[in-house]
C-alpha cells in the first residue's frame, strides 16, 4: 500500500559558517544596511535524523529553486515566525537568487521595525548564528549509497536528493542545527510522509516506533504562524495528508510494534 502523498512543509537549517549571515552597507543607498546570508547550500550532504538507522542523508541539487525563485513570493522572517516580517519579494525588499553555491539572500533592513534593529544587533552580537528556509517538495529521488562507518565497515544509506522545492521563506534564526533528537524525528517523519512509501516507514519505525505517532501529528499548513495565529492565510490551499489511507497503516503497524494509539 502506497501512502497519500501530501505538501507539508519542510525546513533545512545552515550554520554560521555555511550561512554567513552578515549586517553591510548598501552600495549607493546612503548608507543603508541590509542583510545578506545564504538560506541554503547544493550539494551538501547533511545527516537527517540517524541516518544508518532510522534517518537518511539529503543533498539539495543545483536548479532546485530556481522555478520557485521566478514565480514566488518568499518572505524573509526570524526563527520562522510570521509575525516577524523583515522583507518581501513582491514588496521588492528581498532578493533571492541561484548561484553556484546555493541560495544567496539579499535584504533590505527597515529601521522603522524594531525588531529589525534587534535582528542586526543579534547578527553582530552573535546571538542569531544561521539561516533555515521552510519549503514544500515537489520532486524528489531516493537513492542507496554506500557509507563507510567509524569501524571502517561500509553499509547502505538512503539519500535524499531535492531535485524541485516550492519556497515559502528564509528565516535567520537563533537555532541554526537540530538540537534534540525529537526535532530530527519530526524532520524524518515529515520527508516520509511526502515520500509516501508505508515499506520505508515500516522500516524505520523497527528503530523509532515514536515515528508513527508523529506522521499523525504532521499536518500544520506552510506559512502558519509559530505564536498559534495565521497571519498569512495564502498558502492555506495546501492539501492536507490523507486521514483514512494513512490511518489504517498507521493501525497495523503500531500494532506490530506495540505503540499505544
Amino acid at each position: 500500500m502506497t501512502l497519500t502523498r501530501t505538501t507539508t512543509e519542510e525546513r533545512r537549517r545552515l550554520p554560521l559558517s555555511t550561512a554567513g549571515l552578515a549586517i553591510r552597507a548598501a552600495e549607493g543607498d546612503g548608507g543603508a544596511e541590509r542583510f545578506a546570508g545564504y538560506a541554503a547550500k547544493f550539494n551538501s550532504r547533511t545527516s537527517i535524523g540517524n541516518p544508518l538507522r532510522w534517518g537518511f542523508y539529503e543533498e539539495i541539487a543545483p536548479g532546485a529553486f530556481s522555478k520557485t525563485i521566478s514565480e514566488g513570493d518568499a518572505r524573509f522572517l526570524i526563527d520562522h515566525d510570521s509575525y516577524y516580517v523583515v522583507s518581501r519579494v513582491s514588496a521588492g525588499t528581498l532578493e533571492l537568487a541561484e548561484d553556484d553555491q546555493g541560495v544567496p539572500v539579499d535584504s533590505a533592513l527597515d529601521p522603522a521595525l524594531s525588531y529589525v534593529n534587534d535582528l542586526k544587533a543579534n547578527v553582530r552580537n552573535g546571538n542569531i548564528t544561521g539561516m533555515s528556509f521552510g519549503f514544500q517538495v515537489v520532486k524528489d529521488d531516493w537513492q542507496l549509497i554506500d557509507v563507510e562507518t567509524k569501524n571502517g565497515d561500509k553499509v547502505q544509506a538512503e539519500l535524499r536528493i531535492l531535485r524541485e522545492v516550492k519556497l515559502f521563506e528564509v528565516s535567520a534564526v537563533t537555532f541554526p542545527a537540530y538540537e534534540d533528537t525529537e526535532a530530527g524525528l519530526r524532520a524524518v517523519a515529515t520527508a516520509l510522509v511526502h515520500r509516501g512509501d508505508s515499506a520505508a516507514i515500516e522500516q524505520r519505525a523497527q528503530y523509532r516506533p515514536e515515528l508513527l505517532e508523529l506522521l499523525q501529528t504532521i499536518d500544520r499548513e506552510p506559512g502558519e504562524s509559530t505564536r498559534g495565529t495565521d497571519h498569512d492565510a495564502e498558502p492555506a490551499a495546501a492539501t492536507r495528508l490523507s486521514r483514512s489511507s494513512v490511518d489504517r497503516r498507521m493501525q497495523a503497524l503500531a500494532a506490530r510494534f506495540g505503540l499505544a494509539r
